[in-house]
């Protein structure tokens, strides 16, 4: 997706609680929060965020979810239809 800022949240869950809880309990966490941040911002917040630079934090997420498929499958599996409906209502999408 064109719009990644939302995943930033994930890498503190990643590398904090990474030992501590199963992946894909961590995954499950990190989609809720984008999921309920998608929800939450009105589409001119998302308008605004979009093509703005990526942190050093989400670069880092990005390089996880690129690296490792079954996570990154999952996590899109969990975000991608809520995120994507927001979108659409927003005309973020065709």
């Amino acid at each position: 997706m064109k719009n990644r800022v939302a995943i930033a949240i994930v890498l503190p869950m990643l590398f904090v609680a990474g030992s501590a809880m199963p992946q894909e309990r961590i995954l499950d966490i990190a989609a809720n929060k984008v999921i309920g941040k998608y929800q939450s911002a009105s589409c001119e917040q998302l308008w605004a965020k979009r093509g703005q630079p990526k942190t050093p934090e989400q670069m880092r997420v990005l390089q996880f979810l690129r690296n490792d498929p079954t996570a990154r499958a999952e996590f899109l599996n969990k975000v991608a239809g809520p995120i994507a409906n927001k979108m659409f209502e927003c005309g973020m999408l065709p």
